[in-house]
C-alpha cells in the first residue's frame, strides 16, 4: 500500500520531488482497468474536476477523473461508510433534481403544463 496523494492546483509531472516516477492505480470498481497501475503523466483540472493522464498498454493517452484513482485523497464519507452505503446524500439529492428536470421536460414535450 502506498500513501495517498493530495492534489494541488498546479499540474504534476511523472516525477516527484525526489525524482522518482509516480504511478496511479485505477480504483473505480466498474472501470475495465480497475486495479491496474500506470505511470502518471500529469494531473490537471479539466471540465470542473481534476483528471489524471497516463498511457495505457497500447500507448494511448488516457485521462480519467482523479476521483476514480488513488491520486486523490480518500473521501471521508467513503472511508467511514466502509462499503455499507453505495450513495452519498448529496449525490442522491442531485439525482432527484435531474429526474425532476427530466420529468418536467418530458411533460412539456407532451404538451402538459407543469402543475407546480
Amino acid at each position: 500500500m502506498h500513501a495517498q496523494r493530495v492534489l494541488s492546483q498546479k499540474p504534476s509531472t511523472t516525477t516527484d520531488a525526489t525524482g522518482d516516477e509516480q504511478f496511479v492505480t485505477i480504483t473505480h470498481p466498474f472501470h475495465p482497468l480497475y486495479g491496474r497501475r500506470f505511470a502518471l503523466i500529469s494531473v490537471r483540472q479539466a471540465w470542473g474536476e481534476y483528471r489524471v493522464y497516463f498511457h495505457d498498454d497500447d500507448g494511448n493517452l488516457i485521462l480519467l477523473p482523479a476521483s476514480w484513482t488513488d491520486a486523490q485523497a480518500v473521501d471521508p464519507f467513503v472511508q467511514i461508510a466502509d462499503g455499507k452505503s453505495l450513495f452519498k446524500a448529496d449525490d442522491l439529492l442531485s439525482l432527484v433534481e435531474l429526474i425532476t428536470q427530466a420529468s418536467r421536460l418530458s411533460l412539456t414535450n407532451k404538451g402538459i403544463s407543469d402543475v407546480n
